[in-house]
């Protein structure tokens, strides 16, 4: 893949704050009613029958504590050094499980499992094996299971390692951001060079054949010398993916970036220059560029899903399993029947005692209607394949047709190519996905945000 230029002019135009699009309806546009739990379970049941045997279904849990508070996170977490929170977390996520079991006819088929957080590997590997062990009891694998966890460099020994490759895992992510001690020191995340080439290469001697760097762009104190020596750094561990997200500043959601303020961030104009001299910087080094924000090598299967028409993506991010059925467990975690989500508890007491007395911890959710669906499979499309096209009988609907309308003038700017009832993405377009998203989010078209909602775009 050749890499782009993409002209300032453009870059300036499209940096707008825009939805990550991890779902459709984004979560500011769900329902203000909170569903029952019998009309969630409803939908449960009724998206496990139709694509359990076949697909499988994903399982995402949340396991929110981390030591200390990494001031960029935008993650749901809770800071605590007091590691006898593991055992009574654990025994409420595998009874918030078994609450979704009961809903089952069949042994559920778990085709994907991701430990998200916080820091996974907070939690002993004890207790590690604790969680993955209820959560396979009576349950079969798929044949192309894939399961993964999300990793910080400081604290995942060997002994995790070995523990969660014994139970499945062959997949990890390494939550590195960046590597200059400046940027590490503001943003409460310091780990060093060193630490990431241990895990790296002990994940690789014991037998994981994926490895994923999470690097961030945007952070406060960054430079353009120091992003490039970040990415040097990289390119000599060769991670296998790489996300290279694009910095959230959002201090009236997450207090903790109040540590520093605007001044402290690079100007737009940089921010810019950041994310190009990574992105020409990877794809020079052999990466391809997949989706959003994402890159991969041609030997990793994430590649060869683009590659196939294969790619999907959910609340776990971007992925080559497709199933219609996500389940989150754990404080805050979504599930996704494709015709509806549910958020649980945000706050852990919550989502504990409500666990506790029987009941699934849903507090928020959506029911997708015949608008809402047809979006999300134009989205979703554009978001993994960069290309979408809707049935003639489509395009009288008002959905399509408004959205045509506010898409021309980014067709005008080279992003995508419109055709008499399909969208293509262009290669220059692939650097605004979320704005060519944006044009097509009917729910956000219909009622403009008044105050800021979303990230800005790029």
């Amino acid at each position: 893949m050749s890499y782009q230029i993409i002209e300032k002019e453009l870059i300036d135009k499209y940096h707008v704050p825009a939805p990550r699009y991890t779902s459709y309806p984004t979560v500011p546009y769900w329902d203000k009613e909170v569903p029952s739990e019998k009309e969630w379970s409803n939908s449960v049941k009724l998206s496990f029958d139709q694509s359990n045997k076949k697909d499988g279904i994903s399982i995402y849990v949340h396991l929110p504590y981390c030591e200390s508070l990494c001031t960029y996170c935008g993650c749901n977490t809770r800071i605590t050094k007091n590691h006898k929170v593991e055992d009574p977390y654990i025994i409420a996520v595998l009874k918030e499980w078994s609450l979704y079991n009961k809903l089952f006819d069949e042994k559920p088929v778990i085709r994907e499992i991701h430990l998200g957080g916080g820091t996974p590997t907070f939690f002993s590997p004890e207790n590690l094996t604790v969680l993955i062990e209820g959560l396979l009891l009576n349950s079969e694998l798929h044949p192309d299971a894939e399961f993964s966890f999300e990793a910080h460099p400081g604290n995942t020994r060997l002994e995790h390692l070995e523990t969660l490759y014994k139970l499945g895992f062959k997949r990890l992510s390494l939550g590195v951001q960046d590597f200059d001690p400046l940027v590490q020191l503001i943003i409460n995340r310091i780990q060093t060079y060193e630490q990431v080439q241990e895990v790296t290469e002990q994940a690789r001697e014991v037998g994981y054949y994926s490895v994923n760097f999470d690097l961030i762009y945007g952070l406060p104190k960054q430079t353009l010398e120091g992003i490039e020596s970040t990415i040097n750094k990289t390119l000599i561990l060769k991670p296998d993916r790489i996300a290279f997200y694009s910095y959230a500043h959002v201090p009236w959601i997450k207090p903790g970036q109040r540590r520093y303020t605007e001044q402290d961030l690079p100007s737009v104009e940089m921010k810019q220059e950041l994310y190009e001299k990574g992105r020409e910087m990877l794809t020079k080094a052999g990466y391809e560029e997949i989706g959003m924000d994402h890159f991969a090598l041609k030997t990793d299967s994430l590649y060869e899903a683009e590659v196939t028409g294969k790619l999907h993506r959910n609340f776990m991010g971007y992925t080559h399993n497709y199933t219609r059925l996500m389940i989150g467990l754990g404080v805050s975690s979504i599930s996704d029947t494709w015709s509806a989500f549910a958020q649980n508890e945000k706050k852990v007491e919550d989502y504990l005692s409500v666990v506790n007395s029987g009941h699934l911890p849903v507090f928020k959710g959506h029911f997708l209607n015949e608008e809402d669906l047809l979006v999300r499979t134009h989205i979703l499309n554009i978001m993994c394949r960069g290309y979408t096209s809707w049935a003639e009988s489509a395009m009288q609907h008002p959905a399509i047709t408004e959205s045509i309308e506010r898409l021309k003038p980014l067709e005008d700017d080279g992003l995508i190519a419109l055709g008499e009832s399909s969208l293509t993405v262009s290669p220059k377009g692939k650097r605004f996905l979320r704005n060519i998203c944006m044009a097509m989010d009917a729910r956000l078209w219909a009622n403009k945000p008044t105050t800021t909602m979303f990230s800005m775009a790029g």
